[in-house]
Formats: structure tokens, C-alpha cells, sequence
């Protein structure tokens, strides 16, 4: 083994041995609803009602995203539980908080005719090794999030692809080239399964060019890449870029 692959894998074994803390459990909303009026009493919604409340029973940080270009309306929004069991009770335990049913109440009693969306679909994840919390590292206000997500055309391929993440050194590799991850969880329900979704985050758009080129560029990921193991690992790729909203924690 070389210096690089050695490097990169010193990286990733001790970001696994800091992470003694349970890996979080993470559920991806996306929510869809039509733009104007009834977008901006969603983002009310949000902001004042759903994430305090969510806050209150230790969901924390409540990321919530819109597409960059503007060209859609619907809302990604990224809720961490400590564990399958908090999953399991956060719907019970936010309606059982008596604030959030009385700010809500607005929101929770409009009429069929009018719903204050259309649809969520949800995706359940287990984070990653290597990066089994979410994480809150770049604040600035030209901030740029890449959503991301790897099918796979079979359990076995997935699996391989969530290690070459992990033990093989990818997320190590993201870190050293700017990429910061934001989350990388493994799906347990939702679609397009077997399938990981990551997210990473950039100063801005110059950051994210730059980064992304630093990292197909370098002979790390040659390496990584090059393992005949991890052949065949994807089988479709996609790529969604993201602004927070005026409410997201991250």
C-alpha cells in the first residue's frame, strides 16, 4: 500500500475511533407544494411552529433547503434522531406538545380544499461510519449544499459503495479536499433502494467547482477508484443543488 491509500486510511480509522457516539438516525423529507402564497405559509409553518417544536423534543439541527436555480418550490428538509426509537416517537411526542398545538393550530385545521402542502415523501437513514452525526461547519451566507444521491443495482454493490465511504477512505478523502459533509446515511425506507445519500456544503459556488475538480484530480481518488472491489458500485447518480432557507439551522 502506498503512502496516499495508507494516509487516507489512517484518516478514516481515526474518525471512527472519535466517533464513539451512537450514529444518528436521519429522516429526508421532501415536501412538495406549490409556489407563491402557499410556499411562503409553508416556510411560516417552519420556521415558527415546526422547528421550535422540534427543537423541544431534541430534534436538532433542522436543515431546510430550496432548490438553488428557484426553479422549484418544494422543500428538502433534514430531521437527526438520536436513535430509532426517538424516530419511532417524535410524531407522538410533537403532538403531545401543547405549544406546538396551539401555534399550529392555523397551520394543522386548514381544510382539505386548502392543505398546507401537497405531499412529504420521507427517506430513513442510518449515518455513516465515518460520519455518523450531522454536521454544522460552514455558516456563510453564500453557503452552497450538494444533495446527493448512489443507487445501486444490488445489496451486495450498495454495501460496497457505503464502505468505500467508509473504510476505504472517500469521506476522508471529501474532508481533505474541502468537501464538507453535511450527512452520509445508508437508506433503510424510502425508494430507489439499495441507495446512500450524502450531502456536502461550500463557501459557494466558486468553492464547490474548485473542491469538486481538487478531488477527480487527485491521485488519492485514482487510487480509491481504481480497487477492482468497489467496480460497478453505482449504477445512477443524482445530483441536486440546494440553498438553505431563511429558517434552516444548518
Amino acid at each position: 500500500m502506498g503512502a496516499i491509500g495508507l494516509g487516507l486510511l489512517m484518516a478514516a480509522g481515526a474518525a471512527r475511533a472519535g466517533a464513539a457516539a451512537p450514529k444518528q438516525v436521519l429522516e429526508l423529507r421532501l415536501y412538495t407544494v406549490e409556489a407563491g402564497e402557499k410556499r411562503q405559509r409553508l416556510d411560516e409553518f417552519l420556521g415558527k411552529v415546526a422547528i421550535p417544536a422540534w427543537n423541544r423534543i431534541g430534534i436538532r439541527p433542522v436543515g431546510v433547503w430550496e432548490a438553488a436555480d428557484g426553479k422549484r418550490a418544494d422543500l428538502y428538509v433534514l430531521l437527526p434522531h438520536a436513535s430509532m426509537e426517538a424516530f419511532a416517537t417524535s410524531r407522538q411526542r410533537l403532538l403531545a406538545d401543547a405549544e406546538f398545538q396551539k401555534a399550529g393550530e392555523p397551520f394543522l385545521t386548514l381544510p382539505k380544499s386548502d392543505p398546507l402542502y401537497r405531499r412529504i415523501e420521507s427517506t430513513l437513514m442510518l449515518a455513516f461510519d465515518d460520519c455518523p452525526k450531522v454536521e454544522d461547519a460552514v455558516k456563510d451566507d453564500t453557503r452552497l449544499f450538494q444533495l446527493r444521491i448512489y443507487e445501486s443495482h444490488s445489496l451486495l454493490k450498495g454495501q460496497r459503495k457505503v464502505e468505500m465511504f467508509n473504510t476505504g477512505g472517500e469521506i476522508a478523502l471529501f474532508r481533505q479536499c474541502g468537501m464538507q459533509p453535511v450527512f452520509f446515511g445508508e437508506a433503510l425506507a424510502g425508494t430507489k433502494i439499495p441507495n446512500l445519500t450524502y450531502m456536502v456544503v461550500f463557501k459557494d459556488e466558486a468553492a464547490q467547482k474548485a473542491n469538486w475538480k481538487k478531488f477527480v484530480t487527485s491521485p488519492e481518488w485514482k487510487a480509491i477508484s481504481g480497487k477492482p472491489i468497489y467496480k460497478d458500485t453505482v449504477s445512477h447518480i443524482t445530483n441536486i443543488v440546494l440553498k438553505p432557507t431563511a429558517c434552516s439551522q444548518l
